[in-house]
């Protein structure tokens, strides 16, 4: 059976990067949902293989490229029925216009995602922390998109990078999810500090870590719940 024939618009997830971030983007959007009885919720494919070659390390350091594996993902959510694809890694979307390129689905892009949940949140254009991976922030994927429409992005120092944020989303994808709070905690203080109204965490291991412990008193934007709320809009619920 098809999107088409079953008549209800299907998401495909493309995840595996890190698969507790996907498995996190799957429960977001279930609870995220407005739903009475499981026939309200949205169809959804996870497509998550953690054999995709590490973002940053392709970017940065030479290492393996990922565009195979993640057009093979596509390749898959296509065959399975998808109408709609939803990448829940930010540092991915580094090849997003590949990706794009190579299928007629839409792609569910996580900054705009982002910038929405942002302006849901209240926070308007202007000064915003931003935290992700080094290749995310390497690849200026916030910065070329939202400094046009009038966003200011302050990124880590690169000692910051060094000593909280790389660490911090390390140690959620090694499972460790609760010694990731206090170096991502310190670094979104930081940027706060430094005058950002708002913190994007710009890489989907940060909200697990920052979820660990104590809330942080400003908004932060969670781009697993911001991609989860625009899956539904598209789905129409």
């Amino acid at each position: 059976m098809t999107e088409k024939t079953l008549g209800v618009p299907v998401l495909g997830v493309l995840g595996g990067m890190g698969p507790l971030a996907s498995a996190q983007f799957m429960l977001r959007l279930t609870l995220l949902t407005p739903a009475d009885r499981d026939q309200d919720h949205i169809p959804a494919v996870l497509w998550s293989d953690p054999r995709v070659p590490d973002r940053t390390a392709a970017r940065l350091a030479g290492g393996a490229d990922p565009l195979p594996a993640l057009l093979r993902g596509i390749r898959g959510l296509e065959a399975a029925g998808a109408g709609a694809i939803a990448i829940p890694c930010n540092t991915a979307h580094g090849w997003f216009e590949a990706m794009q390129a190579a299928t007629a689905l839409p792609i569910l892009h996580i900054v705009d995602a982002a910038e929405t949940e942002l302006l849901r949140l209240g926070v308007t254009p202007g000064p915003i922390g931003l935290m992700g991976t080094a290749g995310t922030l390497a690849m200026r994927l916030y910065q070329d998109r939202l400094e046009p429409r009038g966003w200011t992005c302050l990124v880590p120092t690169a000692g910051e990078m060094d000593r909280l944020v790389s660490p911090g989303i390390a140690e959620v994808k090694a499972n460790r999810v609760a010694a990731a709070h206090a170096p991502l905690a310190e670094a979104a203080h930081a940027l706060v500090a430094r005058g950002a109204r708002a913190v994007v965490l710009g890489c989907t291991e940060i909200p697990l870590g920052i979820a660990a412990g104590p809330a942080l008193p400003f908004p932060v934007c969670d781009t697993i719940d911001a991609l989860a709320r625009v899956a539904i809009g598209w789905a129409g619920k």
